[in-house]
């Protein structure tokens, strides 16, 4: 099966990244032909400082990898670098309904929420399906939230090739399992937008004060607790092994214990479970030639099949002799 998905470059990888989308991207990477990229066009449509959009988009692929994306394993690559998306994206907008992009979710929330409603804004999800489609990608591993671009794709997708033939793969969306279950530290779910973030690679000293300010109630110390219930107690699941857990949550429905101590814990555990990853990261940011090969090689793979499906498509429409 072949896999894709892309990552925006809007600033740090934080655990909601990581636990929500990325560790399920390098689990499939294996057994399956994957390309993931960098979608530093999409992320124009919020960032616009050049120094930050460029800066996050290097610091998104050492990232990546440190985290354990294998560039023999899976395809990395930066998305402007494969222009032959952008062009598939206009054939893509000349059968897109006014409609149906009027009903995406993800616009319209935005405007409800006063950003402003530009073109790119509005045209994201077809974007969007021009990368899932240069690739033939099969399957399109997403958040709960993105399921409606996927099927959005397959929309667009599907009318083109009854107007002009079977150009494209129809891809199913994968649902991440994770992907809304990783609560930030105001007890929301974690997210660059609420600014309640802990970045996977900030340094100990700031991850430790972002930990002691989560929010708790304010129930005594004596008083048993439900950890099912508790976002402490989720965070802290997400890196103690299966014994921990249990001895954690025992004392929660015991009671006799403050917030404080589970904090500590927490501090601990995501200290250890991200020290490999960090040492890695170390090693790669020393060898910016090295990522940087990794990005041209893996762009290079990438254009190659979008090339193939660009052709297909501008023969089955007139752009080009069908031969």
């Amino acid at each position: 099966m072949r896999v894709l998905s892309g990552i925006q470059p809007t600033g740090r990888f934080h655990w909601g990244n990581y636990f929500g989308a990325i560790r399920q991207y390098i689990d499939l990477q294996h057994g399956n032909e994957a390309y993931y990229f960098i979608a530093n066009l999409h992320a124009l449509t919020t960032v616009r400082d050049p120094e930050i959009l460029w800066r996050n988009t290097i610091e998104a692929a050492i990232d990546l990898l440190a985290l354990g994306l294998d560039p023999d394993r899976a395809t990395l690559f930066v998305q402007s670098d494969v222009p032959e998306v952008s062009e598939l994206c206009w054939l893509l907008m000349t059968g897109t309904p006014l409609g149906l992009l009027e009903r995406c979710h993800a616009y319209k929330e935005k405007k409800a929420r006063g950003l402003t409603a530009d073109a790119g804004l509005f045209t994201y999800p077809v974007l969007m399906a021009a990368d899932i489609l240069a690739y033939d990608a099969d399957i399109v591993p997403v958040g709960m939230d993105q399921v409606q671009h996927i099927e959005v794709c397959r929309d667009l997708a599907g009318s083109f090739n009854h107007q002009f033939g079977e150009v494209f793969v129809l891809p199913n969306a994968k649902v991440l399992e994770d992907s809304a279950k990783v609560p930030g530290t105001d007890g929301e779910k974690m997210s660059k937008s609420y600014e309640n973030t802990i970045d996977i690679f900030e340094d100990a000293k700031s991850m430790r004060k972002k930990i002691m300010r989560i929010v708790t109630d304010s129930r005594p110390m004596e008083d048993p607790k439900d950890p099912d219930t508790d976002p402490l107690y989720q965070l802290y699941c997400l890196f103690a092994d299966p014994a921990d857990r249990e001895v954690m949550a025992a004392k929660y429905r015991a009671g006799g214990f403050g917030y404080g101590e589970v904090k500590k814990a927490l501090a601990e555990v995501a200290e250890a479970f991200f020290a490999e990853f960090r040492e890695r990261r170390s090693r790669l940011a020393a060898d910016p030639e090295q990522v940087a090969q990794i990005l041209a090689d893996g762009s290079e793979r990438a254009r190659r099949k979008a090339q193939q499906v660009l052709q297909r498509a501008q023969q089955a429409c007139g752009l080009k002799a069908a031969t």
